[in-house]
């Protein structure tokens, strides 16, 4: 039974930093593995933000985040990383992890080709 779960989410002044960490339980990540952030603002859908290939280290971000975010892993702990840095108050958003085993690498945006979610931490941004 695979378990993802989340956190580091917290209050924070726009402008400001946090860094959520993913740690997978059951299932070690392997070399097709692909993990990803989303987030869903309220009223709004989940989107994309971010995402890794676990063995080749290959990532990936929605424009709104490049430059600000980092998504990292730590294979010794099976945790994936996403720094987050100069916060805006649109960033505030439960985000979620996601996990695909068996990923082609090619559609790393797209929440169908996730297997496992965790339950989401809440990120907010204040002005």
């Amino acid at each position: 039974q695979v378990q993802l779960v989340e956190s580091g989410g917290g209050l924070v002044q726009a402008g400001g930093s946090l860094r959520l960490s993913c740690a997978a339980s059951g299932r070690t990540f392997n070399t097709y593995a692909m993990v990803g952030w989303f987030r869903q603002a309220p009223g709004k859908e989940r989107e994309f933000v971010a995402a890794i290939r676990w063995t080749a280290g290959n990532t990936y971000y929605a424009d709104s985040v490049k430059g600000r975010f980092t998504i990292s892993r730590y294979n010794a702990k099976n945790t994936v990383y996403l720094q987050m840095n100069s916060l805006k108050p649109e960033d505030t958003a439960v985000y979620y992890c996601a996990a695909d085993y068996l990923s082609s690498g090619a559609d790393y945006s797209r929440q169908s080709e996730y297997d496992y979610w965790g339950q989401g931490t809440q990120v907010t941004v204040s002005s």
